[in-house]
């Protein structure tokens, strides 16, 4: 089976999730959209279209894949069909009217709508196939705490809070973080960690005591599944599928509220047992994720050859 995949970026879990469609024997060609000096714009969106006609055009594909809403419209008008569209999750959330609206137009024309979480789909007006992001469950796993902190060099004693993002970044809300922290314990560390290689990741998480989400708004947050993951509680506000993914964790919450937030983060940090994310693995890893997409791209193509 040959599958064209479209995205907006080649973010860690989507190439995870390329990966493990390859294990299972599909073939994979990805492009994704091409940035420019000030970002993605209408110009990078209309090469990119070029790029999907002339790759139709030149190959011959089973199906299209576009992750992300943004490109729905794209693999809509582009000759290859079945076209499968996955909704990753701010696109429907209601955070830009414009960008709801090309979302909605991708989704009428797709063959197949894919939705990661109960929360996304629920805000999608058309049946959905539940598809969750996986997570590379190898890579993700729980280690000693002090032999992470060892070789990050942290101190084995203090009370330490990561932050899975770079500070600068508005929507993560980093002073937010910072109050949540201040309010739950004036001695506790918040660290932030952003730029390390994907697979350093882990070694972060399972040194914390507790990560803290305080973003505006998410697609997901993958972070969520992968702290999960390493069996680390999680504090997150209630953005994309946190709290699908946190819902009867040990040691995590979600809230709105700081002060909300700043009680849950305290039960973490007061926590003398492990979280227990990694008993929800069999809904998270990459390997039934891509078992899903390759159901949902047979059927489809079923449907082709019925019709």
């Amino acid at each position: 089976m040959r599958v064209l995949q479209l995205a907006t970026t080649n973010a860690p879990f989507f190439a995870e999730q390329v990966r493990a469609l390859e294990d299972r024997g599909v073939d994979c060609t990805v492009h994704t959209v091409p940035e420019n000096a000030g970002g993605r714009s209408i110009t990078s969106y209309a090469s990119f279209y070029r790029t999907v006609l002339r790759e139709t055009r030149r190959k011959q594909y089973d199906v299209v894949h576009a992750n992300y809403g943004l490109l729905g419209p794209l693999a809509r008008f582009q000759p290859a069909r079945p076209f499968v569209l996955t909704v990753w999750g701010s696109e429907v959330m209601g955070y830009s009217k414009r960008l709801d609206a090309i979302t909605r137009f991708g989704i009428a024309g797709a063959d197949a709508v894919v939705a990661p979480s109960q929360s996304v789909a629920r805000n999608v007006a058309a049946p959905t196939d539940l598809v969750p992001f996986g997570v590379d469950t190898e890579r993700f796993q729980p280690m000693d705490q002090a032999a992470a902190r060892a070789e990050l060099g942290w101190d084995e004693e203090e009370n330490v809070v990561l932050f899975p993002y770079h500070p600068d970044r508005d929507v993560k809300d980093y002073p937010r973080a910072e109050r949540v922290v201040a309010a739950t314990d004036p001695d506790a560390r918040l660290e932030w960690v952003a730029g390390v290689p994907h697979d350093e990741v882990p070694v972060y998480m399972n040194a914390a005591d507790a990560v803290l989400v305080t973003s505006k708004r998410e697609s997901g947050p993958m972070v969520v599944k992968e702290a999960a993951a390493c069996n680390v509680p999680v504090v997150s506000t209630d953005v994309g599928f946190a709290r699908d993914v946190l819902a009867g964790v040990r040691h995590s919450d979600v809230a709105d509220d700081d002060d909300e937030l700043a009680d849950a983060l305290s039960r973490a940090l007061d926590a003398d047992t492990p979280a227990d994310g990694r008993d929800r693995i069999d809904v998270l890893g990459v390997e039934r994720m891509a078992e899903k997409l390759e159901g949902v791209y047979r059927r489809e193509l079923a449907r082709r050859g019925a019709a």
